[in-house]
């Protein structure tokens, strides 16, 4: 069943521990995708997206914000991805669009509520409020180990690169591959794992096999 009957257009999330090829993911199935569809495709990201959004981003990830509260962050997360939505989100799949976005809600119960251990349904809850119910159509997780996640940040960011949370211990990135396994778990009508052991190429395969099928009537050959 549709999340958002209301609405037109698909919404189709991206997700993924730290390190765990999303970016690249992402930039490999664009093309594809606006190839193939017979709609726009709108790419987005949180936190961010829009003006408000990303300014909030750059207090979240600032590398000296390192004594914001857990649920301080909970909140800004919520509060960027509500301006998120209405400007950007939102409108896109009024007018029928495909919208495609690196991270949302998953993320934060993964972060927040099990990196920080705030707890899943108190970010659940926050969240609620802050989406009045929108949920993605299909979310795509890229599924990897923390120990090879961030061993591949290490690998590939420059420390410019590298913002707060690839700072946090060890245990911290467990806790969130833990919080993608339990919603695995939890709503795996919605959410497909993306096996991310595999090669770049190996992925992108895998992902727009699951988006020809969810948006088959959106599809041309």
């Amino acid at each position: 069943m549709r999340a958002h009957q209301h609405y037109p257009g698909y919404f189709i999330t991206l997700e993924g521990p730290d390190g765990s090829g999303k970016t690249t993911l992402l930039n490999g199935i664009v093309p594809e995708l606006e190839k193939h569809l017979t709609v726009p495709l709108v790419t987005t990201r949180e936190p961010g997206g829009v003006r408000i959004a990303e300014q909030i981003r750059d207090v979240i990830l600032a590398k000296d914000n390192t004594d914001m509260d857990v649920r301080t962050e909970a909140l800004l997360y919520a509060a960027s991805r509500r301006q998120h939505l209405t400007e950007k989100v939102i409108p896109a799949l009024a007018r029928g669009e495909v919208v495609l976005s690196d991270r949302f809600v998953d993320s934060s119960v993964a972060y927040q509520g099990f990196g920080r251990e705030i707890g899943a349904q108190e970010v659940i809850d926050i969240n609620a409020f802050a989406t009045d119910g929108l949920e993605p159509d299909m979310t795509l997780t890229c599924m990897l180990s923390a120990q090879e996640g961030i061993a591949r940040i290490q690998a590939n960011r420059d420390e410019s690169d590298q913002n707060r949370l690839d700072h946090e211990a060890i245990v911290f990135h467990e806790k969130v591959v833990a919080g993608y396994e339990y919603l695995l778990e939890k709503d795996s009508a919605r959410i497909q794992a993306i096996d991310a052991t595999q090669t770049p190429q190996a992925m992108q395969e895998q992902a727009l096999e699951h988006l020809k099928t969810k948006l088959q009537a959106l599809w041309k050959d």
